[in-house]
């Protein structure tokens, strides 16, 4: 059976942060912090994460004189399940690498 999009080492990695604190919401920089994501890796995830129903959003209401709004998010019900799912399976695992095409004339 086929890796479920949403339980990619990343994914999980936002999943637990996002479980460790369920009632707070959460900025990206502050999730990109504690797994050490990439924005670059981490927004399209959360994107992804709340178009499957397991995130809620919204704008940070009152931010700093200065400081543009924040898009806040938070785990939903069936996000937080999803969470709890993904923690009591083993980790999947990733290749790093990508294998070399074989050299000409190789055999």
């Amino acid at each position: 059976m086929p890796a479920r999009p949403d339980s990619t080492p990343q994914t999980r990695a936002v999943l637990a942060a996002l479980h460790d604190h369920p009632a707070d919401w959460r900025y990206g920089y502050d999730i990109a912090r504690e797994t050490g994501l990439a924005s670059g890796t981490l927004y399209p995830i959360l994107g992804r994460l709340t178009d499957r129903g397991f995130l809620e959003t919204r704008w940070e209401d009152q931010p700093p004189e200065g400081r543009p709004r924040r898009h806040l998010y938070r785990l939903t019900t069936q996000g937080a399940a999803r969470a709890v799912e993904l923690r009591q399976q083993p980790p999947t695992t990733v290749r790093t690498t990508r294998p070399r095409p074989a050299a000409e004339g190789a055999w």
